[in-house]
């Protein structure tokens, strides 16, 4: 009755809550499987359900595998610097497009970041969360965008190359 999914596993525990939506949520086959019922829906509602699903899923993958976004610092003559602060909690690039400024990125919480070792100018963001971490990593790419400049030519940024789970 409550709508509060609570997942636990290997690396850690989530949380996500559900009560907002018109759905009922069970667990079925001796507490093997999630059930999400819905009546009289209509297929909007049914794509909300769908996405319900798929959110229990994400939490499922998170505890077990984690998620990894990859980033690559792309620059066509001042070279990108990124510094890892605060125990992987924050990202400091400078040098973007020559600028003096710095810029500071805070990760979401339960977020890490840190430099790829055999890739060079390459960042690496994990966490549980599927939300917080691809949230972390858009924040990392929106503070990086060319202003008042052609964007087809000017084409320095943080890029995310590569996104999945971690299989270990």
């Amino acid at each position: 009755k409550s709508k509060i999914v609570e997942v636990s596993g290997k690396h850690g525990s989530l949380k996500r809550d559900f009560k907002h939506l018109p759905i009922e949520l069970y667990l079925a086959n001796s507490g093997h499987e999630v059930r999400a019922k819905m009546y009289f829906a209509k297929s909007k509602q049914l794509s909300m359900l769908r996405s319900v699903c798929s959110h229990i899923n994400n939490l499922f993958d998170g505890v077990q595998k984690k998620y990894e976004y990859k980033m690559r610092l792309v620059y066509a003559h001042f070279p990108i610097n990124a510094t890892i602060t605060n125990g992987g909690g924050t990202v400091e690039l400078r040098n973007f497009l020559g600028e003096k400024r710095v810029r500071i990125v805070n990760m979401l919480p339960g977020v890490k970041v840190e430099k790829s070792a055999g890739t060079k100018d390459e960042l690496t963001i994990t966490g549980m969360d599927i939300d917080l971490t691809s949230r972390s990593a858009a924040l990392v790419r929106q503070s990086c965008l060319v202003k008042d400049k052609d964007i087809r030519k000017f084409l320095d940024g943080v890029y995310v190359s590569s996104h999945g789970t971690l299989e270990e």
